[in-house]
């Protein structure tokens, strides 16, 4: 069937696809202080980001497709622990992204299945990833996956710093 969805391994000839669809989540939270300053050249640095992560022997990113075309992606990393806690190394996953006309079709499920497996061939026993505070539906994503929440993450930028939009606003989800 050929509106059957598939994942695989992105290969360095995907590089132009995974930029765009990094950006697209980049300009997706767009409205989060930590996202807000994209910069001018964030295109031609995410391509040379991703050339690095698609050429490193402890990560992989994983392509889902739908009729040939690239629909979402989910980046693995293995990660090593702290030297003073267990686990020695767990999976780190992060730029996942789906796009908004995939949602709630399975394409996260399938990229996540996969990177089980990635972690299960690796003796991976954790996973771990970040993400936005004010995102309640990838939080609620997040958590059906069985995911908890065991940090946060706090900013604070300092007075005389170089300005950035995101240090000038007050941030609903900040507080």
């Amino acid at each position: 069937m050929m509106d059957e969805l598939s994942v695989r391994t992105a290969r360095l000839d995907d590089l132009d696809q995974i930029v765009a669809l990094r950006m697209a989540l980049l300009r997706e939270y767009r409205e989060h202080p930590l996202y807000a300053d994209l910069r001018e050249d964030a295109p031609t640095r995410a391509r040379e980001l991703y050339y690095t992560q698609l050429t490193a022997p402890d990560e992989t990113i994983f392509l889902a497709e739908r009729s040939g075309k690239i629909i979402g992606l989910l980046r693995c990393v293995d990660a090593p622990g702290s030297p003073l806690l267990l686990p020695e190394r767990y999976c780190y996953i992060s730029s996942v992204y789906v796009l908004p006309a995939e949602r709630r079709r399975g394409v996260l499920r399938t990229l996540f299945a996969a990177a089980e497996l990635w972690c299960a061939e690796r003796g991976l026993g954790e996973m771990r990833l970040h993400n936005t505070a004010s995102a309640s539906t990838a939080a609620a994503v997040w958590r059906a996956f069985g995911f908890d929440v065991v940090e946060e993450v706090r900013r604070r930028v300092l007075p005389g710093a170089a300005s950035s939009r995101a240090a000038s606003r007050t941030y609903a989800g900040a507080r």
